[in-house]
């Protein structure tokens, strides 16, 4: 795969697409078994792939030590990504070595590339935080930090402290908030953004139906997109991109993601892959390039299509308290 750079203060050079492995755990339904999923994470690294994304959150921090144990033969030549929710109410500094420490034995290693906050806790000032990852910086604990979901003032004010080498947040073709201000600013202050669930939860890839069902902690039962009436009502948008790919001799997902890689240099995606066959495909969109008359052509089509539903943590936070 061609590679990318995020962030220009602590940059990171990584593979123009990632894999987010939150799925090899939960989120999605059961994932494949364990030592599967390290063939696949091994797999990727076979097929290009530098990029690892994780988090102290997926499976009470299993997934950690998943991707830990399937990275562990080329940890040196990879980046590895982990994130942190960060309680108020305690020491902050102490708070945050604390969580790290417990990522580094869970994943087996003494460093990590790039170490986010895991959504911005409104109750602690974002300069705070910024200020113990430099020092964490500075003692080679993190390469790089980032924020996850967080405002364009949120960023500006967290960067003024410590730069910030990438924004993780949601970012596709049904989810575009963060063109009107985020993205523009991390161009403008030399930032990365790093979009999770490229592909909607999968909806990009054009292979569910409005009857499908979704049982156990796949978040797709609360994903309002995912109801029968927005996925009959989305399928305009799944219809262009089958007409696009069509055209150029891919699939729908590899136009979804050619489409963000085409307009934003500074952005990488994470999508989640669970078989050899989605790691094809998905990196396969590296090599799916537009034209700027196809992207503008594309882009105009967009704008017409009105989009129904969306994907927020309120939402997701229900499957806490379903069967």
């Amino acid at each position: 795969m061609n590679t990318r750079t995020l962030g220009t203060a602590y940059p990171l050079t990584v593979s123009a697409i990632g894999l987010g492995c939150m799925g090899f755990s939960h989120g999605y339904g059961p994932g494949p078994a364990r030592q599967e999923a390290v063939r696949l994470i091994r797999q990727a690294y076979d097929m290009g792939c530098t990029f690892f994304d994780t988090a102290e959150s997926y499976a009470a921090g299993e997934n950690e030590t998943l991707v830990g144990e399937a990275i562990r033969p080329f940890r040196q030549q990879v980046i590895l990504a982990t994130k942190l929710h960060i309680p108020a109410g305690q020491n902050l500094e102490q708070a945050i070595r604390s969580h790290l420490e417990a990522s580094l034995r869970r994943l087996g290693t003494d460093y990590v590339d790039l170490y986010y906050q895991h959504r911005v806790n409104k109750d602690i000032p974002v300069e705070e935080v910024a200020l113990v990852m430099g020092k964490l910086i500075q003692e080679g604990k993190i390469r790089g930090w980032g924020q996850s979901q967080a405002t364009e003032e949120e960023l500006r004010r967290a960067h003024a402290v410590t730069p910030i080498t990438a924004i993780q947040s949601e970012y596709f073709m049904m989810e575009r908030m963060f063109e009107k201000d985020v993205l523009p600013a991390c161009r403008e202050l030399g930032i990365g953004f790093v979009p999770f669930s490229p592909l909607g939860a999968g909806f990009l890839s054009g292979r569910y139906a409005a009857g499908d069902t979704y049982t156990g902690d796949d978040v797709r039962r609360v994903i309002t997109r995912f109801s029968q009436e927005n996925m009959r009502a989305n399928q305009p948008l799944l219809d262009l991109l089958h007409q696009v790919a069509q055209a150029k001799g891919a699939t729908p997902a590899q136009i979804a993601l050619a489409w963000m890689l085409h307009k934003w240099d500074f952005l990488v995606p994470i999508p989640g892959m669970r078989s050899t066959q989605r790691l094809q495909e998905n990196f396969g969109a590296d090599q799916v390039s537009l034209t700027e008359e196809e992207f503008q052509q594309l882009e105009t089509a967009l704008a017409g299509i009105p989009i129904h539903g969306n994907r927020t943590d309120e939402d997701i936070a229900k499957l806490r308290d379903m069967d």
